[in-house]
């Protein structure tokens, strides 16, 4: 039987009396990463019996709109890099590219 190892990523959500997440930060023990702040985060999970895409979506109340486009950006872009790594669909990973790219023009994130 081969050894294995169990790898643990922690995420925790200060709120407010609202319940509006005030704080975010995230632990990656194997990366280095201890109580590392975020403004904003994105977290799918694959249910594969049911067949479906589950998601958290979470961002803090002092996030700011214009780098809340370039994170959505910026995600967009490396969905398309792993939907190749994991299709290798050149020709679908090229019609995200686009969106990508026609995304960063609407909202002027190119520079």
């Amino acid at each position: 039987m081969a050894n294995t190892h169990t790898s643990k990523i922690v995420l925790n959500v200060e709120l407010d009396e609202n319940r509006i997440p005030e704080k975010l930060t995230w632990s990656a023990q194997d990366g280095g990463i201890t109580n590392e702040e975020a403004k904003a985060m994105m977290l799918s999970v694959w249910d594969s019996k049911n067949q479906e895409s589950l998601r958290i979506d979470l961002w803090t109340k002092d996030m700011p709109v214009d780098e809340m486009k370039l994170f959505f950006h910026q995600t967009l872009v490396s969905m398309s890099d792993t939907f190749n790594r994991a299709t290798q669909d050149e020709k679908m990973t090229a019609t995200m590219k686009d969106f990508c790219d026609y995304f960063a023009e609407k909202l002027d994130l190119k520079k």
